[in-house]
Order: C-alpha cells, then sequence, then structure tokens
C-alpha cells in the first residue's frame, strides 16, 4: 500500500529557510507527478508547488513564487521544498501527494495522506 512520510518542518523566523523531504513507497515513484500542499488552522487545504513526472516541469501558487522550490530524487522516491524568505503566513501543515498529469489538482492517493510536518514561521 502507498506511504508518505513527510518530514524537515520545524519553526523558523521570518526570512529563514527550511526544507522539507516527502519520501513514498508502495508505487513506482517516478511514473506520478507530484506535489505540496499545505493546510492553515481553519482553512482548506491548498495546492503550493507540483513537479512534472519526467521533472522539467513544475508549478507553484503565486505566493511562494520565488521562493519555493520543488524537485525530486527518483533514485530515493524523495519530493522536495526548498522553501526560503518564509513568511508568518507560510505556517501550515505541509503534506505531499501524486497528483494527475496536466493542470488537474485531485490528489491520487487520498486514503494515504502523511501525518503531514509542521512548519511554523514565527519571531
Amino acid at each position: 500500500h502507498v506511504q508518505l512520510v513527510e518530514s524537515g518542518g520545524g519553526l523558523v523566523a521570518p526570512g529563514g529557510s527550511r526544507r522539507l523531504s516527502c519520501a513514498a513507497s508502495g508505487l513506482t515513484f517516478s511514473s506520478y507527478k507530484w506535489a505540496w500542499f499545505r493546510q492553515a488552522p481553519g482553512k482548506e487545504r491548498e495546492y503550493v508547488a507540483a513537479i512534472s513526472r519526467a521533472g522539467g516541469v513544475t508549478y507553484y501558487t503565486d505566493s511562494v513564487k520565488g521562493r519555493f522550490t520543488i524537485s525530486k530524487d527518483n533514485a530515493k522516491n524523495t519530493v522536495y521544498l526548498e522553501m526560503n524568505s518564509l513568511k508568518p503566513e507560510d505556517t501550515a501543515v505541509y503534506y505531499c501527494n501524486a497528483v494527475p498529469p496536466g493542470a488537474a489538482r485531485t490528489p491520487l492517493f487520498n486514503d494515504a495522506w502523511g501525518q503531514g510536518t509542521q512548519v511554523t514561521v514565527s519571531s
């Protein structure tokens, strides 16, 4: 069965950086497009960034463009989110999941969400 395990979160000061990791198992990692989502308290889950199956195409929601970078390592079955110039509004639990190719954002493994990793941006 599919397992998604996020890590790398923590408390970081505004303007700081953090690198998140998501290790996937139980599937052929390289066959999927991957995305990061986040959910802040009292808000709906938000689609933050995505990387194509081949890795050559990335997407970022407007609020993180120029600050976040998504990447993946097929050999390690891991997708990363490098976050720089963090702001208090980036505070959320971050999750990864596979998504369909193209513009669709629906998570493919809706019954396999990991525990997420908490990122708190605060002084």
